[in-house]
């Protein structure tokens, strides 16, 4: 196996305390034996590659150990071919070089001590050690400094890039070359692809933009830095200036502050209607000449549910564009382009990432649509760290087996709570007594992982109860392995008034939780508890 080739063949080793970065001279022949040296440089300047390896260290030149070993950086220094003729045989990449020693079956290279040995029909001019991976005499013709050397080796020329790994690779770079000028004016007028500069794409992001298109059924997603960040830059990319779009209620606070505060000033107008409104949605698209309908479904905090079907209807009737917010939902959870919707949208940072440790937003849909959007992203920024799109990437593997225990844990803990003599009232789509019950059963699969509750008490006692809970963090956030909390009269609208709050329906006694990953019964016990104490 794999782990255990590489537990062989590189035991611990330790890189040199004071290395000498200085230029070493290219040592004469005879030098390969100095049975006191723990050192092995190598040629051409790469000075700083120095180790002091372990006794009886054995490196076998084969390309499989090699494999097995890549992600191994010292792999780099030690799979080196030592050559009679290097100008002779024409192996000047150094990986050739290595695969040509394996196909002959050169002896291993056993580093003893620091004893190098080699073949006795080797030689030990130091010109012809190549290391994996360092530069050559193609490097040596027009790079003299050890500086440009490390900056360029191993790439410049071309690059070694591992296909054969199974997670993705993380691709960190700003932009994108080409070989020569005919190249880039081939790509100016379309007639070769690429990303040009790191804010217009990135080979791990395009990864992660595909799944989310899988899972959506969409025909292209664009993933930005943040939720936010998606929101924004969706409605001013399919908003014109003076145009006038339906909103809900019951929604995400900053996503309502940009409406109401941002769009106007560029003559952006809305309507705002309750999420069950059908009659509000089709006077405004009578009254007004709407571009676009957006709602979060179901909604935050109160969970309302929207018949995307129908609003999606009466809307392409008009005209209008549809875009859900299915943050709460996930891809799982609700299919909103099956439903009827145009766009979907998804805060990735919550569910999707699911680790509580990644900002990210992301929109899905026709590609007409979604270029439109991916070009004002262009120029507004925003772009995703390919870092960041990595670890949506490896969020995602485990989706389905967070959402299916979310969902789970959720739906019996709100049941528990309605019942319970200190909880007045409980917000969950899978609750009968939920206003869009019935609505949600038909066009979701599960009903999420986030439960609203009101606490019988005032803001002290609510808060209260939740510096009573052991388990989960008290946070801003949700959807992720670890259960959080929070008092959203505090949390989100502690700047208002009770009595502003109260205009949202944000009451001070109004929990919301976030259910984790975590055992079912341990959330349960830490909940009751916590309720015991008001």
């Amino acid at each position: 196996m794999a782990a255990s080739s590489c537990a062989r063949a590189f035991p611990s080793f330790e890189a040199r305390s004071d290395p000498d970065f200085s230029r070493p001279e290219i040592p004469s022949a005879g030098c390969c034996r100095k049975p006191n040296s723990p050192v092995l440089r190598g040629a051409h300047g790469l000075s700083s590659l120095i180790f002091k390896f372990p006794p009886n260290f054995v490196r076998q030149l084969s390309t499989k150990a090699r494999r097995n070993c890549s992600n191994i950086g010292v792999a780099q220094v030690v799979a080196a071919s030592w050559s009679n003729n290097q100008a002779a045989s024409g192996f000047t990449p150094a990986a050739s070089a290595v695969d040509a020693a394996a196909a002959a079956a050169v002896a291993p290279v056993e580093v003893e001590t620091g004893l190098v040995e080699v073949a006795e029909d080797a030689s030990c001019n130091a010109e012809s050690v190549k290391l994996e991976g360092s530069p050559s005499l193609e490097y040596a013709s027009f790079l003299s400094s050890d500086g440009s050397v490390a900056i360029h080796a191993g790439e410049r020329l071309g690059r070694g890039i591992v296909t054969d790994a199974i997670t993705t690779p993380v691709v960190n770079t700003s932009a994108y070359f080409f070989k020569k000028t005919a190249d880039l004016i081939d790509f100016k007028e379309k007639r070769r692809a690429s990303f040009e500069y790191g804010r217009y794409g990135n080979y791990t992001t395009i990864v992660a933009e595909q799944k989310i298109s899988a899972l959506e059924g969409a025909e292209s997603t664009i993933l930005m830095a943040s939720g936010m960040c998606a929101s924004t830059v969706m409605l001013m990319a399919l908003v014109p200036a003076g145009g006038h779009l339906v909103t809900t209620t019951d929604c995400y606070r900053k996503t309502r502050i940009f409406i109401e505060t941002v769009l106007p000033k560029m003559g952006i107008t809305a309507t705002v209607i309750d999420p069950a409104d059908i009659g509000g949605l089709e006077s405004a698209l009578e009254n007004n000449n709407v571009s676009l309908f957006f709602t979060e479904s179901p909604t935050n905090p109160f969970l309302r549910c929207v018949d995307i079907e129908r609003v999606s209807k009466l809307c392409h009737d008009k005209g209008a564009l549809v875009c859900i917010d299915g943050t709460f939902a996930t891809p799982l959870n609700q299919k909103a382009l099956a439903l009827g919707a145009d766009i979907v949208l998804h805060s990735a940072t919550k569910f999707i990432g699911g680790h509580n440790d990644v900002l990210a937003g992301s929109i899905s849909g026709p590609e007409k649509l979604i270029s439109v959007v991916r070009n004002l992203h262009h120029i507004l920024g925003g772009a995703l760290n390919p870092n960041a799109a990595y670890l949506i990437i490896r969020g995602m593997k485990t989706l389905h087996l967070r959402v299916q225990q979310q969902n789970s844990t959720a739906q019996r803990m709100a049941e528990i709570l309605e019942a319970h003599p200190k909880v007045r009232r409980a917000y969950y789509p899978g609750l009968a007594s939920h206003p869009e019950h019935d609505l949600a059963k038909r066009q979701m699969n599960g009903f999420g992982g986030v439960v609203s509750f009101e606490v019988d008490g005032d803001l002290l006692t609510t808060a209260k109860f939740v510096d009573a809970l052991r388990i989960p963090y008290i946070a801003p956030s949700f959807g992720g392995c670890e259960s959080i909390v929070d008092q959203p009269a505090i949390m989100s609208y502690w700047d208002l008034s009770q009595s502003e709050r109260a205009k949202y329906g944000i009451m001070d006694n109004l929990v919301r939780f976030s259910f984790g990953v975590e055992d079912f019964e341990d959330l349960k016990a830490d909940i009751l508890q916590a309720l015991e104490t008001i």
